[in-house]
């Protein structure tokens, strides 16, 4: 009697390979969309959200110049640690040195002989020969740094 009630070419062998073939294909679908879900997302992530670096040690450094190599009015950039710095030698000759990274954005700032101050070139930002900011965006002064003269050598170091 229920062969009479079952349809003709349907069998339950049938219908578990149907759900079987159906689950399948569905966790391939799935787990396809899900790893290049991954695959973009996370390198994403890992760009827009760098990993934290860590302060460097460093309390002071010997420059690879000497005092003559910076003609008035001029400066260099050093590297602190692993962070950058300037030295700028003013137009009346003293040696100042301060943290060459914008407070702003993290942009390597430059000095500028024709205005006479630190110039950051990604925003606009002006900062004095004291490292205070004076103009554009950047919200705090230059981290200043100690230059102390010894012989031919600059040694710079962080104030304490």
């Amino acid at each position: 009697m229920a062969d009479e009630v079952r349809t003709p070419g349907t069998s339950r062998r049938k219908f578990i390979d149907w759900m079987l073939s159906r689950t399948l294909t569905t966790w391939i679908l799935s787990t396809s969309l899900g790893g290049l879900v991954l695959a973009v997302v996370y390198p994403t992530g890992r760009y827009l959200v760098p990993p934290a670096s860590g302060e460097s040690a460093a309390t002071s450094v010997t420059l690879p110049f000497k005092p003559d190599d910076i003609p008035p009015n001029s400066a260099e950039i050093f590297k602190f640690g692993t962070r950058a710095g300037l030295l700028v030698r003013t137009a009346s000759g003293e040696l100042r040195a301060y943290s060459a990274v914008c407070t702003h954005l993290g942009c390597i700032v430059q000095y500028r002989d024709d205005i006479g101050h630190i110039w950051c070139a990604c925003h606009n930002g002006h900062f004095d020969l004291n490292g205070q900011n004076i103009e554009g965006p950047p919200p705090t002064p230059l981290e200043t740094y100690v230059v102390n003269v010894r012989g031919d050598q600059i040694v710079v170091s962080r104030r304490t």
